[in-house]
């Protein structure tokens, strides 16, 4: 654990930077190309990465948009890096230290005075206390309900004060929330929903050239740490994880996180590169399950969400879409390694089954008043229990999975229709609450806690009514007991154990009942990466961030450390 236990300071980073000089064109809307020579790499210094996108780019670099395409940590940067894989000290960024007061309500942290934005304009307390504020102002851009009042003491020196203690927001608000230069979001209409074209951030990386098939990031000169080693970083659009093995194959990209086959033997089937599998999210079946909210569909009976996850053979189903990647996952969604001590032993069930038990899906079936009915399918006032499930075309381990699990559901009398969509239209219906089921992952907070993951996705701070966005509680969950639970665990000094694991044994045991993310698997997170074209990747050795292309920033962590080999 490295949440505060008390006031503490940190060190700052030995690294200073040159000054920044002018680089790109400031405005959120306008060409694609801000320059900065996003193709003038050569390809020994070009790192070519494939995260998963099905289908052509829709140009996007606003870091608090749900439908951003990149920036976080390599445009935009947060204060501090969290690695919430270890129990590391945070690594300084924008941020060169930070200290509580002794009762938790007051938070001073001290900024570099070499940070320029690559506009020219410099970078000062005054932009990190104008993106506090906008976060506050902004419940959609708000994921942890964030409510201090920020202060640029000076130009670099920002104080934050809680009307409560507060401990819970430092790793939140260090790491994951991403300074932006207020001399041009103050003009913004909507922070929320405005397309940012032409991005400018402090970080190591500047937008090169955008198509709809690919983008390119390419090295900040005057990046104040100095100028990246890895010269560009370029994006590629694919039509799925079929497509990426492929590309693997003729070494057309680089670094793709996603399944391949025969994953055991990346080293031997793709010569030159490596692969590297961590569990960390957690695979759901989404469900848009509140009907208060607007939700509509079979899901949004409690009875029918437990009857699935009581139906799934997550045994099977490992091998058939996951490769045995995957492993056990905890109703409580607290991660079984990392966080066993945190696991509260008032579930009914610390882990998922991992055979089938319909007689448990039939009997809650039953109870709820569903009728099996002549085809096989359970019906409830004529209605057929039938869902439909959106996933991402070309995502085949997911789109594997989905088949399966109709296979598996369909033995217990529910139906499940897939629904192959685009990553944007999938995107889309996920943050509306536009869907019925949808599969994808619960991920992780900045540090090693779980209380991130539920104050993401089980707060009703962080919810909205379907048509809206949510960001990111897609489910639409909301629950006054778990609200204050989260609320508690916020000033609760994380050394008082007993007082926190109360508060999260209230949150697993609601949570695992209503189950409006049906816990699937947790997911091993395997990447492939060309390890005879660039260094200082990340091992099970050095998991100095986690190894995942999408996962921001720790994304940027891995681009600053990345050398070319020749």
């Amino acid at each position: 654990m490295f949440h505060r236990r008390g006031p503490r300071r940190h060190g700052r980073a030995a690294a200073i930077g040159t000054v920044a000089l002018a680089l790109a064109a400031a405005g959120c809307t306008g060409s694609a190309n801000n320059g900065g020579g996003g193709a003038g790499g050569t390809d020994a210094d070009t790192l070519i990465v494939y995260t998963g996108q099905a289908g052509d780019w829709q140009i996007n670099f606003n870091p608090y948009s749900p439908t951003m395409l990149e920036g976080p940590g390599t445009i935009f940067e947060p204060l501090f890096y969290y690695n919430n894989l270890s129990d590391s000290e945070p690594t300084p960024r924008l941020g060169t230290d930070f200290s509580w007061n002794e009762d938790g309500t007051e938070l001073t942290i001290s900024l570099r005075s070499d940070a320029t934005w690559t506009d020219g304009e410099p970078f000062t307390a005054a932009d990190v206390e104008f993106t506090l504020d906008m976060v506050a102002e902004n419940p959609t851009l708000n994921s942890t309900g964030y409510a201090g009042d920020a202060e640029a003491v000076d130009d670099t020196t920002v104080r934050i004060t809680f009307e409560e203690p507060a401990y819970m927001e430092e790793a939140q608000i260090l790491g994951k929330l991403f300074i932006v230069p207020e001399h041009i979001w103050a003009d913004l209409e909507d922070p929320a929903t405005n397309v940012m074209e032409n991005p400018v951030g402090t970080g190591p990386f500047t937008l090169g050239q955008f198509t709809p098939q690919a983008f390119t990031l390419t090295a900040n000169p005057d990046y104040y740490d100095g100028e990246p080693a890895l010269k560009n970083v370029r994006y590629v659009a694919l039509s799925g994880n079929q497509s990426g093995a492929d590309a693997l194959s003729a070494g057309t990209i680089d670094w793709q996180t996603g399944p391949v086959p025969d994953i055991a033997n990346v080293s031997e089937n793709y010569p030159g590169y490596e692969a590297i599998t961590v569990p960390m999210n957690q695979t759901t079946l989404m469900t848009c399950s509140n009907a208060e909210m607007g939700c509509t569909g079979p899901q949004t009976d409690q009875a029918v969400r437990q009857a699935i996850y009581y139906a799934i053979d997550r045994t099977q189903l490992n091998a058939l879409a996951f490769e045995n990647t995957s492993s056990e996952i905890s109703p409580g969604f607290a991660l079984l390694e990392r966080d066993a001590e945190y696991i509260s032993d008032q579930l009914p069930e610390p882990t998922a089954p991992m055979s089938p038990d319909t007689a448990r899906s039939d009997e809650l079936l039953q109870g709820a008043g569903w009728t099996k009915g002549g085809d096989g399918i359970y019906a409830k006032d004529g209605e057929r229990l039938s869902l439909t499930v959106k996933v991402v075309a070309g995502w085949t381990d997911y789109i594997t999975a989905v088949d399966t699990m109709a296979q598996q559901l369909k033995a217990a009398g529910i139906e499940l229709v897939a629904q192959q969509v685009s990553w944007n239209e999938w995107s889309d219906a996920r943050g509306r609450g536009e869907y019925q089921l949808l599969i994808d992952s619960l991920y992780q907070g900045p540090a090693a806690d779980p209380y991130f993951l539920y104050s993401y996705f089980f707060s009703s701070d962080t919810t909205a009514p379907v048509g809206e966005v949510a960001q990111p509680n897609f489910a639409r969950y909301s629950d006054p007991a778990v609200d204050e639970a989260l609320a508690a665990l916020k000033s609760i000094n994380p050394e008082d154990t007993a007082a926190r694991q109360a508060q999260f044994d209230v949150i697993q045991t609601r949570i695992a009942e209503a189950m409006p993310y049906i816990p699937v698997l947790t997911g091993g997170t395997t990447s492939e990466y060309h390890a005879e074209k660039f260094t200082g990747w990340p091992t099970l050795d050095n998991l100095y961030a986690i190894p995942a292309v999408w996962s921001r920033p720790d994304q940027s962590q891995i681009f600053l450390n990345l050398k070319p080999a020749s």
